[in-house]
């Protein structure tokens, strides 16, 4: 039974990734129409042609290899061929500012889709407490030694110190003993070292408290710095930490704005670091220990989603679907040729450079020649290739798998 609903979760996320591909390529159809450009295909897939339909002059198809897909707008470039009835349609002939809103229209989908992922997810299973906020998700009973169990049955007189000070599902936590607390892990650091009555400020509805904790030491399994575990007597008053928040329908879109542009911007340190971490990926092929941090392929994120399936952790799997959709709109629009970003740049630049030869009274210049282009663009096609051959391989041979 966990083997069919891992693969079902496999076949569920390639299946996202599909919709997603094909919502991208749509941005560029219906932005073009709506501007009057012709296009001539729409197609999901590459390889050979499994089907098709025609409507008006577009044709619309399916092809074998789910793995991509295009939009095909007549005159992308000035060089290419455009029949003279045409000529007033194609995309090169069309205003910079409409160019530029067709070529990024992609991104967007999967910007607003990722958003609308998140907006689900918000209504739903909650989003992610991904700044580790200390917000109590639970009052414990008590509080017992590692021995007892620490979901054994409250021994007798065992303390119950977060109970019996009053402490509440939903507290945030913002001092302890005086000193500021903004993290759960910094709140777990500083709870262990403490013993004995203890002032805790919270916020609960909008409004600071002071409850007073009494704090017992119990022995517990802890880390000991050096990579093993230790037993040693510690602070611990008997809290849980909320993992996912869920909202009402109208809070949602707000929190859900909110954790988009925290996605915006871990997905651009993400790219950032991409390069420094493609050894780590070599190193995994050959037998090394893969790292939770290397880059995936659409292979490895798959696997991932099969094995979120398998264990019930949807959250995590739709989480997931967001952030990749967050990070092909971003990678997409990079300034490199053949991503829509380096089209976009060539069109931005050509009106710069036509608005300072207009100054200086001069005609505009010529379009760019995207031949003289060609050599750049295949080594960015070269290097993306051999990127994905590695982290493709890497997540057959060696793939980072939920524990």
């Amino acid at each position: 039974m966990n083997t069919f609903i891992n693969i079902l979760g496999v076949l569920l996320f390639a299946f996202g990734i599909a919709v997603s591909i094909a919502l991208h390529e749509f941005g560029h159809l219906l932005t073009a129409k709506a501007f009057g450009m012709k296009v001539t295909r729409y197609f999901i897939g590459f390889g050979p042609k499994l089907f098709s339909f025609r409507k008006g002059e577009t044709e619309y198809g399916l092809k074998a290899i789910p793995a991509g897909g295009f939009c095909e707008i007549t005159g992308m470039t000035a060089l290419d061929e455009v029949h003279p009835d045409d000529r007033k349609r194609a995309f090169y002939n069309q205003k910079v500012w409409k160019r530029v809103v067709v070529l990024s229209a992609g991104s967007i989908t999967h910007f607003i889709l990722g958003f609308i992922i998140l907006l689900i997810l918000a209504m739903s299973l909650g989003l992610p407490n991904n700044k580790d906020l200390p917000v109590l998700a639970e009052i414990t009973p008590c509080v017992q030694d590692h021995t007892v169990g620490l979901t054994a049955p409250c021994q007798p007189g065992a303390p119950a110190p977060a109970k019996d000070a009053g402490l509440q599902p939903g507290d945030e936590v913002t001092a302890i003993a005086g000193k500021p607390i903004s993290t759960w892990s910094e709140m777990l650091k500083v709870t262990r070292d403490l013993k004995g009555p203890t002032e805790f400020k919270v916020l609960r509805d909008g409004k600071e408290l002071a409850l007073t904790v009494n704090v017992p030491q119990v022995t517990r399994e802890v880390l000991d710095g050096k990579g093993g575990r230790e037993v040693k007597e510690v602070g611990a008053i008997g809290v849980t930490w909320q993992q996912n928040f869920e909202y009402s329908p109208l809070a949602a879109v707000p929190a859900s704005i909110a954790f988009t542009g925290d996605m915006f911007v871990n997905t651009w340190k993400g790219l950032m670091r991409f390069p420094e971490r493609i050894p780590a990926v070599v190193k995994a092929i050959g037998g090394g220990e893969r790292d939770l941090d290397t880059p995936i392929s659409v292979v490895g994120a798959s696997r991932l989603g099969g094995d979120a399936a398998e264990r019930g952790l949807w959250a995590f799997f739709i989480l997931m679907l967001a952030g990749l959709n967050f990070f092909v709109g971003v990678f997409n629009l990079l300034p490199l040729l053949p991503l829509d970003g380096g089209h976009i740049a060539v069109n931005l630049y050509e009106r710069v450079r036509d608005w300072v030869r207009k100054l200086r009274g001069k005609p505009a210049g010529a379009p760019v020649n995207y031949m003289r282009l060609l050599p750049l663009t295949y080594v960015v096609i070269f290097i993306g290739g051999a990127i994905t051959l590695l982290t493709v391989t890497a997540d057959i041979v060696n793939p980072i798998r939920l524990q």
